[in-house]
């Protein structure tokens, strides 16, 4: 989606607001399309009536937009009901939530059913998610509300109970107490989170897990799993992880397919416990068991250790109830963790905070979150391999200021997990977005460069390799790694793996001790470099024609017009055969008038006109130094050096706004357009400079002087 440079700021201004109320957090989340749950319930309530969403209404569009679209013959019978029309006596909670509370419907969401099943298992995690005291009865009003962390803010969104039914049974998610409902409201709250139901089809468990938490993932390949996975899977669950493990499928029209031992292929499971028992008259005298669930309620593995087989005999009756064992057909079974890591590819551990689960001590991490976002022709610059772009990534400077208490091997390092996330692509599904291929890079900075804060330039890329960087790039919603480095400083540039893809990301940074990271902001400031005009006996032939012609134009009152000064600056260009360009408009020849023009009378004479003379003669010549390939425009990459050439300095976010508003459709600038964007940016500094009297770098205008600045610009 492109964004626009007014989009941009409002969303900008309106988060850093929220920030400065301490909105946003889990005491104050942001509310969701900005409904206020508690105001909205107690209108119901007084209006006697039950509350209808019209954010996200019972309608085809909140189902989906391809297979549950309004072409679909899958929602032809869809009915929305409320769970008082579904069955007798509707509970939103029946004897404490719990694992066997989530069955899966017709929806291919079992990623996030089985982080629901994972968050059963922390009461104190799970009903900050579903906040209790929500009935079908006592203040009943149609009205209920659930809590997700959202790219870095938790956020309370508000539903109605009408749910999708077929037949009057439920379509998607579903509890195996058919009058339980908590399940079916927090997936159709989540569904509106993502903008449809469908939006919810495919994805990784820890995705949702960290949507419940806020926590940090990291990811265990089986075939490379460290040996104390087991201690690792066993300390997670003990510490409050959630953790999910799944079966790659290699071939995709496998996806999702029953193997002969009753697991199936590219599907999410839970890991629910792992333990450790006692086995009598067994040669063998301690195994080690995993439980997992299915979220679709049924079909279990069937080998050892299955519900039924010959190896619980093995076991005494205290050891099978300290299991809970039972044999039912409800998605729920255990196996041999041997058993476990040949049969599964993959598991995933989401901690609430990222505590090494191999040593014992529970250490307070801190974190930062940077928001981020590449943009097409500016920022966003792809992956090492394309060096010419790469550089103009956002880059992020981390400062590693305290070694571990607990050093490996006597070595001083700082601990750190780095964790990028990208945004609102799941939601954007239905626009044709997909996940971005996402990594990033470490890069030390050299100690003569500490404690400066401008941005790295394309050279220090070219003679410097990364001090470490993600293990790949991988289209996943977040990437994640730890690391352990030396204290310094240190650079981190966040990047798609292809240049010229545009999206937004978070990117969080978790640490041990105290270390800090924060994105490379230049300072916004101009030098004004204004050339003296030259003496008479040193001006060029060229000089002494413009001024010839000038003189023509303007006649005996020696001012020109905006028409006029088109004219006679078209004329001079036209002969510089090596600028190919069709010469200046007329909104770019007004735009120099209002920044010359030092007496008001929307004209120039002979010395306004010299100064902008000498200005443009600079600005040609970096023009020229750019357009190294004759082609005559300069790429909207090399923008930000040409802008640093003329005297600017600016952030990232401008840098940002001047691609969108000065380059064309291949991210080019043409002459006309490098000036028009040079000449906006020198009035705007000069004026803000002229209202910034104390010189505090804020200013404070009335809406007749906002216009009257921004208007004749």
């Amino acid at each position: 989606m492109p964004y626009t440079p007014s989009g941009f700021f409002c969303d900008r201004l309106i988060r850093e607001r929220e920030r400065r109320d301490g909105e946003g957090s889990l005491s104050k989340p942001l509310r969701f399309s900005g409904q206020d749950f508690t105001a909205l319930k107690q209108e119901c309530l007084t209006k006697k009536c039950l509350f209808e969403d019209d954010t996200f209404p019972a309608s085809v569009e909140s189902l989906g937009y391809k297979e549950l679209g309004h072409k679909s013959n899958k929602v032809k019978n869809i009915v929305w009901k409320r769970p008082k029309e579904i069955c007798e006596n509707p509970q939103f909670i029946v004897g404490g939530a719990s694992r066997t509370d989530i069955c899966q419907g017709d929806l291919g969401d079992c990623w996030l059913l089985a982080a629901i099943a994972c968050l059963t298992l922390n009461e104190k995690l799970l009903y900050r998610v579903v906040p209790q005291e929500q009935s079908f009865s006592e203040g009943y009003g149609g009205i209920f509300h659930f809590q997700f962390w959202r790219y870095g803010d938790w956020v309370d969104v508000v539903i109605d109970d009408r749910i999708p039914t077929f037949n009057s049974q439920l379509v998607f998610t579903k509890s195996a107490e058919r009058n339980e409902f908590w399940s079916a409201l927090l997936e159709k709250a989540y569904a509106k989170l993502h903008g449809s139901y469908e939006a919810l089809k495919g994805g990784n468990t820890t995705e949702a897990m960290e949507d419940f938490t806020g926590g940090v993932t990291e990811f265990y390949e089986m075939k490379e799993a460290p040996k104390e996975l087991y201690k690792i899977m066993k300390k997670a669950l003990e510490r409050g992880s959630m953790m999910g493990c799944s079966i790659d499928s290699l071939v995709p029209a496998r996806f999702e397919t029953r193997t002969v031992t009753g697991l199936v292929k590219g599907h999410a499971y839970s890991v629910t416990a792992v333990e450790e028992c006692k086995q009598s008259q067994h040669k063998e005298p301690k195994v080690r068991l995993v439980r997992l669930r299915n979220p679709w309620g049924q079909v279990e593995w069937n080998g050892p250790w299955s519900d039924n087989s010959k190896e619980w005999v093995s076991l005494s009756k205290g050891e099978k109830d300290k299991l809970q064992h039972q044999s039912a057909e409800d998605g729920e079974f255990w196996m041999a963790f041997e058993d476990f890591k040949k049969n599964y590819t993959k598991i995933e551990i989401c901690n609430l905070t990222p505590d090494a689960l191999e040593d014992d001590k529970i250490h307070k991490w801190t974190v930062s979150v940077n928001e981020g976002r590449w943009v097409r022709g500016c920022s966003a610059g792809g992956c090492r391999n394309y060096p010419d772009t790469f550089w103009t990534n956002p880059q992020y400077r981390l400062r590693l200021l305290e070694e571990d208490d607990d050093p490996e091997d006597n070595e001083v390092a700082c601990s750190f997990v780095i964790a990028l996330m990208q945004k609102n692509r799941r939601k954007e599904r239905k626009m044709g977005a997909n996940l971005f291929t996402i990594g990033f890079a470490i890069y030390e900075v050299p100690k003569e460069m500490h404690g400066n804060k401008q941005h790295m330039q394309k050279d220090f890329f070219l003679f410097n390799s990364s001090k470490a960087r993600c293990k790949s790039y991988i289209n996943l919603r977040e990437v994640t790694q730890r690391f352990r480095l030396s204290p310094g400083e240190y650079v981190i540039i966040p990047s798609t793996y292809e240049p010229h893809q545009e999206g937004e990301f978070i990117l969080r940074v978790f640490s041990e001790k105290r270390n800090t990271s924060e994105e490379i902001e230049n300072r916004i400031e101009a030098d004004h470099p204004v050339p003296a005009p030259a003496n008479a006996g040193e001006e060029s032939e060229e000089d002494q024609q413009f001024l010839s012609l000038f003189q023509q134009i303007a006649g005996d009152e020696m001012e020109i017009t905006a028409n006029e000064l088109k004219n006679v600056l078209n004329s001079i260009v036209s002969k510089h055969k090596d600028l190919n360009t069709e010469g200046f408009s007329l909104e770019c020849c007004r735009s120099m008038i209002s920044l010359m023009d030092m007496d008001g009378t929307g004209r120039l004479n002979l010395q306004e006109f010299r100064h902008l003379w000498n200005k443009i003669k600079q600005w040609q010549g970096i023009f020229q130094h750019y357009n190294s390939d004759q082609a005559s425009s300069i790429n909207s990459y090399e923008m930000r050096n040409a802008v640093n050439d003329a005297g600017f300095r600016l952030n990232n976010q401008l840098y940002d706004i001047i691609t969108m508003r000065y380059a064309n459709e291949s991210m080019n600038i043409d002459f006309d357009s490098f000036i028009s964007c040079l000449v906006r940016l020198e009035a705007m500094f000069r004026a803000f400079q002229a209202f910034d009297q104390d010189g505090d770098g804020t200013i404070r205008l009335s809406v007749l002087e906002w216009l009257q600045l921004t208007m004749y610009a």
